[in-house]
């Protein structure tokens, strides 16, 4: 009895150690992937389970470790493709202690990171996530945008190609992603934007990554646009729905980020501009805060009703409308209640019929030409002030790189000798950020 009392022990031992040595082993890095954007970088591993995690920072040389608990992997880190401004390397270090997996990512500066798991949702499985943002960017662009101001000015709208990078968005019946059509006919608007004299755009994302939702406003916000328009495509559990429709900010998301605003004092300055600065010493702050935010939500809620109507009236010509008049929602990317903003879904990409329209270069630009002329007719009945739009006589333009006068005199449909004369000009000869006057065709 003694003898078989001590074997079941034993069993039992050697159980819970192979039970041990499972739980250590139980996850496994498949695959590790880097989207790299201009001023951040976003490194996602695939796991086969949750991962459990801790990291830390070390200097001289910057790098950020983090060891992944319970987990192997066979992956040879030395063929990872990496493009990122900010990623030297990632690699694999020795392990502090059994059954842990130490990764090193190799900086090139001091970065901020952000660390995070995410669960299953197709194509991909378990994730863990680390983000890191250049410390230095945020002030580069408030910097590079402080230089725009100008006495007359171009119109400038924000255009926002949604997911990208590690998010698909939708995926179609035949796998097509949604964040690589919106991409495609993100690009077409803008190009026809900046196309168009006094009128300039600003892409979130001009690749394949991600940005994240709060960025894309401070994006916009930044690059003081006059507009926000996020394109998206739509998708639902059944693949009979189809049809384009344009969203706006709900009253009620509104409200919420007003409110959000005005716990946050020193945001006031960047919400209300010179405003902002001249209530920090005021008294009663809040109630001025408050009178202001409300106007100007009002406007941009008007001016986003507006466009949208125009919007979706011109996509009812080239496509299917799901929705015949603006609809409400909380959109992430449409909370900022001092910029106009809409969300155009151009279609459902859940359809057969739409997956296919939507990959399909021609309906692409017919669409884009859509969403286009719907801004363009806004802001050419309601020009802002002090912009080129508004300027009833002589247009001025700001040459660009690669700008000849022949070019120019194309894009205003003038003749260079007009544009010669109106500027005094003895030769073509023009430089980078001349001011020419261009003279009405």
């Amino acid at each position: 009895m003694i003898k078989i009392n001590n074997f079941i022990k034993t069993i039992l031992v050697v159980l819970s150690l192979c039970t041990s040595f499972i739980a250590h082993s139980a996850n496994k890095l498949d695959g590790v992937r880097v989207w790299a954007a201009p001023e951040s970088t976003r490194i996602v591993f695939d796991l086969s389970n949750a991962p459990k995690f801790t990291h830390f920072n070390l200097a001289s040389p910057h790098r950020l470790v983090v060891d992944l608990k319970g987990t192997t992997t066979s992956l040879n880190l030395g063929k990872l493709t990496n493009n990122s401004k900010l990623v030297k390397k990632v690699r694999i270090s020795k392990s502090p202690s059994k059954g842990t997996l130490r990764i090193v990512i190799d900086l090139a500066k001091p970065v901020k990171s952000n660390l995070f798991s995410l669960p299953p949702t197709a194509p991909y499985g378990d994730r863990l996530v680390v983000d890191l943002d250049d410390n230095s960017s945020t002030t580069a662009v408030v910097s590079k945008a402080s230089k725009v101001t100008q006495k007359l000015r171009d119109v400038v709208v924000a255009i926002d190609a949604g997911h990208g990078g590690d998010d698909p968005g939708s995926i179609g019946p035949s796998g097509i992603y949604e964040k690589k059509v919106v991409l495609e006919i993100a690009k077409r608007v803008a190009a026809k934007i900046n196309a168009t004299p006094g009128m300039k755009a600003v892409m979130t994302r001009t690749g394949d990554y991600f940005v994240n939702l709060n960025q894309r406003s401070v994006i916009a916000r930044n690059s003081k646009a006059d507009l926000l328009v996020s394109i998206h495509a739509d998708a639902f559990t059944s693949s009979q729905p189809r049809g384009a429709s344009v969203w706006v900010l709900s009253m009620r998301r509104a409200n919420s980020e007003i409110g959000r605003w005005l716990e946050h004092k020193e945001k006031h300055s960047e919400l209300l501009g010179g405003a902002g600065e001249i209530m920090k010493n005021a008294a009663n702050e809040q109630y001025l805060a408050m009178t202001l935010l409300d106007m100007s939500m009002d406007r941009s809620m008007a001016v986003s009703h507006h466009i949208a109507d125009d919007v979706l009236s011109n996509l009812g010509k080239v496509t299917k409308l799901h929705k015949s008049k603006p609809e409400s929602a909380s959109f992430a990317v449409l909370k900022s209640p001092d910029i106009p903003s809409i969300l155009v879904e151009t279609g459902f990409i859940s359809n057969h019929t739409e997956e296919r329209l939507l990959s399909q270069r021609q309906h692409q630009n017919n669409l884009a030409n859509a969403v286009y002329k719907g801004v363009v007719k806004y802001f050419t009945s309601n020009p802002p002030v002090n912009s080129l739009m508004a300027s009833k006589g002589s247009r001025r333009h700001s040459v660009r790189k690669g700008e000849s006068l022949s070019v120019i005199a194309h894009r205003y449909k003038v003749s260079i000798t007009n544009i010669k004369k109106a500027n005094n000009l003895k030769s073509n000869n023009i430089h980078i950020g001349q001011r020419l006057v261009i003279p009405r065709a």
